[in-house]
């Protein structure tokens, strides 16, 4: 399983000097997971940067993995690296979500 962070999204989506490290996990749809705090992270810097309708169709590229929703296992997961790791919430998330599902960010 692979699983792209919010940044990986923004490259691949902005065709940026990295976007190609980042094409194959998210093109192989069937290994990919796709946390729903990447959905309103990438949601709303495209919304902010090119508008609602570009947004959206980043946000149906993204629907193409397996969506991954924070529930109570995975958002205690995500508590505790983010104490043990000093990490801000989405990024303790991404981070329990890609242990939990073993994922490869």
């Amino acid at each position: 399983m692979n699983l792209v962070d919010s940044c990986g999204w923004l490259e691949y989506f902005a065709d940026g000097p990295n976007a190609d490290f980042f094409t194959p996990p998210i093109e192989d749809t069937k290994n990919l997971i796709v946390p729903t705090i990447c959905i309103y992270e990438v949601f709303k810097r495209v919304y902010q940067q090119r508008g609602e309708g570009a947004a959206l169709q980043a946000i149906a590229l993204m629907h193409q993995g397996k969506i991954i929703s924070l529930d109570d296992t995975s958002a205690l997961h995500a508590a505790k690296c983010s104490i043990d790791h000093n990490l801000p919430m989405a990024d303790s998330t991404i981070l329990a979500i890609s242990r939990l599902k073993k994922a490869t960010i």
